[in-house]
């Protein structure tokens, strides 16, 4: 038999699980997973049906599989040359957008974590007071039509450039951060300039990262704006672009003046809800752990 050293370490058991923890995590993981099935089951419902053909989805035979196996719908969207434009569209407004949006409301939230600024009460009054009460939609209309930027890219981002729930977020995540750093940057030279960019912004990846996301989501779903400040079609966003398609199908007119719409006008939903969900979902994996992170910022630390 072969003794251990005196010097040897006992070894040491790891915590039992009691009785109520097994079951609490056997009901925590059924939960989950039923969470995940209601959550799952209607974006699969609808992919199945983009791919079947109308009769079976008129005859609710479509569950989480394609039934009579059927493209019209895409052949009738990917055959339009407007339908890629409103696409490009899409991608230069939301990157547009996306990008003055984190510009802004990082340097206000920067501004507003302060608390020896004067006026920062009135500052986050002010942003306070546009969270609760707006102009009106005729107010902003004509506003936006007199400053020129009417079937402008412009409509779609100014009016929309900054979210006050992001700007409290990102406001709170500053003020989280320590001021020794800035204090031990401003005792090396940098100005108030130089401590944002080199110091706070790169401390400052997962909130950011998670602003992207939620701005980014919300300008590429936007069509209202859109909708109500551009007139012409080569102008709107694919979102405004599936509306109409939409709209024009399911019209007893449209009915009669062409066929291929009609015989799409049960999948073209479907279709609309698919081709704007599959980019952000191409993007998410990549932003994901930044996100995890960032929602986290309430949590205890230590």
């Amino acid at each position: 038999m072969i003794l251990g050293t005196k010097g040897d370490a006992p070894k040491t058991r790891g915590p039992v699980d009691s009785r109520g923890y097994r079951i609490f995590r056997i009901v925590n993981t059924i939960l989950l997973i039923g969470v995940v099935v209601v959550t799952l089951f209607p974006f699969l419902n609808i992919v199945a049906r983009s791919l079947s053909d109308e009769a079976y989805i008129l005859a609710g035979e479509v569950s989480i599989v394609p039934r009579g196996f059927d493209l019209t719908a895409y052949k009738l969207l990917m055959s339009d040359g407007l339908f890629w434009t409103n696409y490009r569209n899409t991608v230069v407004y939301t990157v547009v957008a996306t990008l003055i949006s984190i510009v802004l409301t990082t340097c206000y939230a920067y501004v507003l974590s302060k608390p020896q600024l004067k006026g920062r009460g009135v500052l986050v009054g002010i942003a306070l007071f546009t969270m609760f009460f707006s102009g009106g939609l005729i107010p902003n209309y004509v506003l936006v039509t007199s400053l020129g930027m009417k079937n402008t890219i412009w409509a779609v981002v100014v009016p929309n450039a900054i979210s006050v729930f992001n700007l409290l977020v990102m406001k709170a995540f500053f003020e989280s951060l320590p001021t020794e750093l800035e204090e031990a940057a401003a005792v090396d030279g940098l100005n108030t300039y130089g401590i944002l960019l080199r110091i706070v912004l790169p401390l400052s990846k997962a909130i950011i990262a998670t602003m992207v996301l939620f701005y980014a989501v919300s300008f590429w779903n936007s069509w209202f704006a859109a909708f109500l400040y551009m007139d012409r079609q080569d102008l709107l966003p694919v979102t405004v672009y599936l509306r109409n398609l939409i709209a024009g199908a399911t019209s007893a007119e449209s009915a009669a003046a062409d066929a291929d719409k009609v015989q799409a006008a049960a999948t073209l939903q479907a279709v609309t809800i698919v081709l704007t969900t599959l980019p952000i979902l191409a993007v998410y994996p990549f932003v994901q752990r930044y996100f995890v992170r960032g929602v986290m910022l309430g949590a205890v630390k230590g």
